[in-house]
């Protein structure tokens, strides 16, 4: 008898669309397909990119991961967005889009984040009144860019939405947000969960915007039922369950079961992220701390770094080298690589707060300068701006026995024992590495009510760790990472300054 119940995970992100195949009754990922993004960069931090790629993307995805699960899109029976967080969607009356989406790592509307930050009354005051400090990157500066620098899209906005929910309209027409993804925006009180329209209305006196903004619906609701020429489009059940969806790290959360306190999820991607969960909105006093609303019906305090596998990344194609000849020559080069380090800012940077900070590479000399310690001491550099995150959101009270890692960089053993020990913790990964398109299925499958079971169940089943996996820090590597974490510290304190 076949007992499957399926569902179609969707992750947006910078790099590309990721979707998955999840049977819920079994717990197994059944299949995965990929398609890329491009993404437009310019001067002053411009980083954008055409909407229209996104639903490319998602239609290929979903078609090859249907063909590698081998399972006929009407079986689906609901289907959950992940999406890249802060992304801003302006659409007109008619529903088109207006400009190209700017992305959570555009600071092109840095200044304008500086100037709302004044009127909020600097850092205290955004705290008091919406529960974190908005930083550049965040959607509100964006608004307040666009009205700036692009008067005549602003006049005609419509619909203000964030990546995930602009999927959700493209699938069902509706526009509607969720209180993770609607966290990150930063016109939103994450204490209360409501809009907050006063700082719209001082962007925007003829109160345009708030009239744009998505109704807000919880985690578990949800958005509808599929638009019928887009179920043709797909190949998919038209009679399949939109979830409400959420952020890339909300749904990332749910992927790596970090739905209850005491788990915290390292992600190693083109950014860099560590979250735990919540019951209660515990608003840190650390700014660098977004205390965001959570996917599951709580908190997820959480800390992102702007650089991260982009870095890595960068080094690698700097010397040319595939992907295991970089971590084959990361290996060969000693903890602290001779003394190289890398502040890696090359996107500026978030946590620490350093948003016009450049990278750099120091220590060098003729006796050093090697391909393997460049490479090790990018992969080095991005990881102390985690342990910095990571101090912070212990100092505030998230506490946990092990670190589950996702991302592209966990893939590699050597940058999972690089995390074990500079964190001083065990690391263990979920066998699904695509934890937010894993997350987004099985919010979609809590969502639609599958069994009547309730998202921890959901959870336990579908969520699996990668035991035999595991790394463990090495006392003998401690010491070395402490000295050379205190001198990362000493490095960044000489920035702030």
């Amino acid at each position: 008898m076949n007992t499957r119940t399926l569902f179609l995970g969707i992750d947006c992100g910078t790099q590309g669309t990721k979707a998955l195949i999840l049977d819920s009754h079994s717990g197994q990922v059944l299949g995965l397909g990929t398609a890329p993004h491009t993404l437009t960069q310019g001067e002053h931090g411009r980083r954008e990119q055409d909407t229209e790629q996104w639903l490319q993307a998602l239609t290929t995805a979903t078609q090859r991961a249907l063909t590698q699960a081998g399972v006929s899109g009407q079986q689906i029976q609901g289907i959950g967005v992940s999406g890249q967080q802060h992304g801003l969607v302006l659409l007109d009356k008619h529903g088109e889009v207006l400009r190209p989406a700017k992305l959570w790592c555009d600071t092109e509307s840095a200044p304008e984040n500086r100037q709302l930050l004044e009127w909020l009354g600097g850092e205290t005051g955004s705290m008091q009144r919406l529960g974190l400090v908005i930083a550049p990157g965040y959607t509100v500066s964006k608004l307040l860019w666009t009205k700036i620098h692009h008067p005549q899209v602003f006049a005609q906005i419509a619909h203000i939405l964030l990546p995930h929910d602009y999927l959700n309209y493209w699938l069902t027409g509706r526009c509607c947000s969720e209180y993770g993804d609607a966290s990150g925006t930063g016109y939103f009180d994450v204490r209360s969960r409501q809009w907050d329209l006063d700082i719209l209305r001082h962007i925007d006196p003829d109160r345009r915007l708030e009239q744009a903004l998505p109704e807000l619906i919880e985690s578990h609701q949800p958005v509808g039922g599929l638009r019928p020429q887009i179920a043709r489009l797909l190949g998919l059940n038209p009679d399949a369950v939109v979830s409400s969806g959420g952020g890339d790290n909300m749904l990332g959360a749910i992927g790596t079961g970090n739905i209850e306190p005491g788990i915290i999820t390292m992600s190693l991607g083109s950014s860099g992220t560590v979250y735990g969960f919540d019951p209660q909105p515990q608003v840190s006093p650390d700014t660098s701390v977004a205390s965001f609303c959570s996917s599951s019906g709580g908190w997820l305090p959480l800390i992102c770094t702007l650089n991260l596998t982009n870095v890595t990344g960068a080094v690698r194609e700097l010397f040319g080298l595939p992907l295991d000849a970089f971590n084959q020559l990361a290996s060969q080069a000693p903890i602290g690589t001779e003394g190289v380090s890398l502040l890696p800012f090359l996107n500026g940077e978030r946590v620490p707060a350093l948003p016009d900070a450049s990278g750099s590479f120091q220590g060098l000399t003729l006796a050093n300068m090697t391909q393997a310690n460049l490479c090790r001491a990018a992969i080095e550099g991005t990881t102390y701006g985690l342990r910095y995150g990571l101090d912070l959101l212990r100092q505030n009270g998230l506490q946990s026995h092990t670190i589950r890692l996702v991302g592209g960089g966990s893939k590699s053993p050597l940058w999972r024992q690089i995390v074990a020990d500079i964190m001083n913790t065990p690391v263990v990964c979920t066998e699904q590495s695509e934890a937010a398109a894993l997350g987004a299925a099985i919010q979609a499958a809590w969502c639609v009510g599958a069994g009547r079971q309730t998202l921890a169940q959901l959870c336990q089943r579908c969520v699996r760790l990668d035991h035999a996996g595991e790394t463990l820090p090495e006392a003998a590597n401690l010491l070395a990472y402490e000295h050379f974490y205190l001198r990362y510290r000493q490095q960044v304190a000489a920035l702030t300054e």
